[in-house]
């Protein structure tokens, strides 16, 4: 995928999925055999596993929203800069309101779909300190 508009649109529709409370939807961006890992922890391979860790994060926040702030292609590879939003009321929430942003850093297989993603955020400053209730 070297065409920049092409990629942009794949990763509007991309974050469009992860806000369609089906984590199947987000699955179907990867290939097959695809992993998505978060926070350099364990990759979910497959898309069941990878819509697994989609659907804890719609089940923590069912009124997510993922929006993409850019998509890049730097030497790193290509990166795809997302903000989430959300209010903590699954199973356990703390019922408050949460904003973070991060990156995937992709890696797009010759079908056009995401062979790897590793995601990263900031959990401990913005994601904890926001469950915690401090300002948003």
């Amino acid at each position: 995928m070297n065409d920049p508009a092409e990629l942009t649109k794949f990763a509007k529709r991309y974050a469009e999925a992860w806000c369609s409370q089906n984590p199947e939807s987000a699955a179907a961006f990867f290939a097959e055999n695809g992993s998505l890992s978060v926070n350099d922890g364990p990759p979910a391979v497959g898309r069941a596993a990878i819509a697994e860790e989609a659907q804890a994060f719609m089940t923590t926040s069912p009124d997510m929203i993922v929006t993409m702030d850019k998509v890049v292609h730097d030497e790193e590879g290509t990166k795809f800069h997302w903000t989430l939003m959300g209010t903590n009321t699954g199973p356990g929430g703390t019922g408050k309101c949460v904003r973070i942003s991060g990156y995937e850093l992709w890696k797009i297989d010759n079908d056009g779909l995401i062979g790897e993603s590793k995601g990263h955020f900031d959990a401990a400053v913005d994601y904890e300190r926001q469950l915690r209730g401090s300002d948003v």
